[in-house]
């Protein structure tokens, strides 16, 4: 820090660095941040930009009546790092960040991917009108929608297709365990978007069943999507795959490798503050070509 400071009494102690973070305005640290993120950040045409949220389990705070710190994040799959951060209000959910968040980020060209929650026309059409394109889980949260996509695909053979749909599959072998994904999806939403006006900008549904396979036991599932992403297969799965790395690459890691959840900083802006700092040091970690291990 003798760089930086002359630290005429001497190196600041634990309680400078608690008051300094505490009291540092989190849009402040911010806009540092995604200044710093745009300046190494590569541009990858096609990029997907997946959303999500994570709590900061440890931030509560009992005798002050606060929750634990929640915050939704902005991750680009292939440059491997966060493009950028809201805290998500005690009284609200990811639905009201996430307008903000797609606010922050140059999105044209890229695809952006959000889990059910955040399945919403308005989002949608914010992302179209930003020229980028979006792919959404479908749960049961959209009721009557959610309804008519399992319907569609109910009788669809997915060994044999037939009509608009495509399929393609992937198979992975990891550790004796086999999953197979057949990714379906057709651009047949004509009569989709005439019962449900609100959704303009759908141009394709998609459908992915897993089925999993360890020792002599075979588990299935099947999840839906809407996407205004052309009736590509490949496209679809690649970008359904790609989500998946918010929760591998940044939220796992942030909870085992930077033990965020064991944290007790709880007190002003510091959940926030550090939370930025973690998200920093992590993408150094992972810039850092040069250094090989002791």
């Amino acid at each position: 820090m003798r760089k930086f400071l002359l630290l005429e009494n001497g190196i600041p102690g634990h309680d400078v660095y608690r008051r300094v973070f505490n009291r540092l305005v989190p849009e402040q640290v911010e806009q540092c941040f995604l200044a710093w993120v745009r300046s190494i950040k590569s541009d990858i045409p096609r990029e997907v930009i997946a959303i999500d949220g994570r709590t900061i389990r440890g931030s509560f705070d009992r005798q002050r009546g606060l929750k634990a710190a929640h915050l939704a994040s902005a991750w680009a799959s292939e440059n491997r790092l966060v493009l950028a951060q809201v805290k998500v209000d005690e009284k609200s959910n990811e639905i009201t960040a996430i307008p903000e968040l797609l606010s922050m980020i140059a999105l044209q060209g890229c695809i952006v991917t959000i889990d059910a929650m955040g399945c919403q026309h308005a989002a949608a059409d914010r992302i179209v009108a930003e020229r980028a394109d979006y792919l959404f889980s479908l749960k049961g949260n959209q009721g009557g929608l959610h309804d008519d996509v399992v319907e569609c695909f109910r009788e669809t053979d997915l060994a044999r297709p037939d009509g608009d749909v495509r399929v393609h599959r992937t198979v992975d072998v990891d550790h004796g365990r086999i999953g197979t994904r057949m990714h379906a999806v057709t651009a047949d939403v004509a009569w989709l978007t005439e019962r449900h006006a609100a959704w303009r900008t759908i141009r394709s549904i998609g459908m992915i069943e897993g089925r999993r396979e360890i020792g002599g036991s075979v588990t299935t599932e099947r999840r839906y999507y809407l996407s205004s992403l052309p009736a590509d297969p490949e496209l679809f799965a690649t970008a359904a795959r790609s989500h998946w790395g918010i929760e591998n690459s940044l939220h796992y890691v942030l909870d085992v490798a930077f033990r965020e959840d064991a944290c007790r900083i709880k007190s002003g802006h510091a959940p926030e503050n550090m939370a930025f700092i973690r998200k920093m040091a992590m993408t150094l970690v992972r810039s850092d070509t040069e250094s090989s291990p002791a």
